[in-house]
């Protein structure tokens, strides 16, 4: 059974930091990512890592969150940084194959002003 579970969500004030992890089990995915929707909003991408180390970011995190990967561990983090308000989001694990698209359960990340 394949499963992603993150961690690693909470409470920060603005201009803080946190890492989350997404540990996938059931099998190995080329490519993880992050995805994140704020109430009322689409969900949108954060960034995604694939295992050969490509990198893609949202225009609105580039330069504050960083992307890495434990091919081992099968497991893919989410540094975040100079954290703002307007990242206040449930943020989800992502782990796209050919015939389905996987989805953590989510966790909640709160900026306070």
């Amino acid at each position: 059974q394949v499963q992603l579970v993150e961690s690693g969500g909470g409470l920060v004030q603005t201009g803080g930091s946190l890492r989350l992890s997404c540990a996938a089990s059931g099998r190995i995915f080329n490519m993880m990512g992050w995805y994140r929707q704020a109430p009322g909003k689409q969900r949108e991408l954060v960034a995604t890592f694939t295992r050969g180390g490509n990198t893609n970011y949202g225009d609105s995190v580039k330069g504050r969150f960083t992307i890495s990967r434990d091919n081992a561990k099968n497991t893919v983090y989410l540094q975040m940084n100079s954290l703002k308000p307007e990242d206040t989001a449930v943020y989800y694990c992502n782990a796209p194959t050919v015939g389905y698209n996987y989805w953590g359960q989510g966790t909640q990340v709160t900026v306070s002003s």
